[in-house]
């Protein structure tokens, strides 16, 4: 039997199409700001040349100064999400950062389990903004459930420190392989531990951020600090690790390239509201700013120069 005429063109035009991009679905909270969550997740994914699937866990109430509430989604409906598009889509990577709920944790977990080789990313961010009754049952079926499918665990080195050792009682705070070998204990592969305080030199602080596996540190870099603060810049990193892992990138060179890609989108930095400055993750798509604008700029207008963005001609800074 011969193919109808509009079957062999649809399969004709399918077969001329380019491959897609690669696609990461992302778990996490709404960000109306804009600096983290979905939001986050998405712009970064796609500067990073990868496709987003996002799925809400999540409605954060917060703008770029604090969070102020969140209400997060029944577990199922969570799920749900997740599995009409995974029916459709092939994924190549996942990226977790905030799930709601303890509950949620799970529901995300039973996904999770059924694609175990493709890589996960996963952020732990600060959650001040969580009662401690509903706090630690969340951490805790995090450490359980996600942790042991994690490839990549990201954070700021005193919210790993509090989470994967909080019975730490040490003078000096752990190191990233201490922190590896915490993770490693629940089945996660590396850390990527940023935020890491250095001595001083001088007038200038350094910190360092570390890629470790249980038996060591292997790959880093040392910013100067920046007085600046930032909001979702943890976001950032993860989702743009997650992004090129699900592009078939080496850990080690995909690790290297997100801190790049992180340090210029915190460069390009730009302050939307009353509060913290958000990434820049598209600065790469920003005209060279004209010799001599901000100058003509001061002259004409006054005291303020053209563009305020925290250091625009300066090294590399991270909070």
């Amino acid at each position: 039997m011969k193919p109808s005429p509009d079957t062999a063109s649809a399969a004709e035009f399918a077969a001329a199409e380019p491959p897609p991009p690669a696609c990461v679905l992302c778990f996490n909270g709404s960000d109306p700001s804009g600096a983290g969550g979905l939001a986050g997740d998405v712009a970064t994914i796609a500067a990073m040349g990868a496709h987003a699937l996002p799925v809400v866990t999540a409605v954060v109430l917060r703008d770029t100064a604090e969070v102020f509430d969140q209400h997060a989604l029944e577990a199922d409906l969570v799920a749900q999400q997740a599995r009409a598009i995974l029916e459709d889509v092939t994924v190549t990577g996942w990226k977790v950062g905030f799930l709601g709920s303890a509950e949620t944790v799970g529901a995300v977990a039973e996904v999770l389990s059924d694609y175990p080789d493709v890589p996960l990313v996963s952020y732990v961010p600060p959650l001040p903004w969580l009662e401690d009754e509903e706090l630690q049952p969340y951490l805790e079926a995090f450490r359980e459930l996600i942790l042991p499918a994690t490839e990549v665990l990201v954070g700021n080195h005193k919210t790993l420190a509090d989470f994967l050792l909080p019975e730490w009682d040490s003078e000096r705070p752990p190191s990233a392989r201490e922190l590896a070998v915490a993770a490693g204990d629940h089945g996660t592969r590396y850390v990527l531990v940023t935020g890491v305080m250095l001595p001083t030199k001088g007038a200038e602080q350094f910190i360092d951020n570390v890629l470790a596996s249980p038996q060591g540190a292997l790959t880093g870099e040392k910013f100067e600090r920046f007085d600046t603060t930032f909001v979702g810049a943890g976001d950032t990193l993860a989702a743009a690790l997650a992004a090129l892992l699900a592009s078939g990138s080496e850990l080690q060179a995909a690790v290297g390239e997100a801190l790049a890609f992180l340090d210029q989108s915190l460069d390009a930095g730009f302050r939307p509201g009353m509060g913290h400055v958000v990434p820049d993750r598209f600065f790469w798509a920003l005209p060279a700013p004209e010799e001599g604008a901000v100058d003509d700029a001061q002259a004409n207008g006054g005291d303020e120069p053209a563009d305020d963005r925290p250091n625009k001609t300066g090294p590399r800074r991270v909070h």
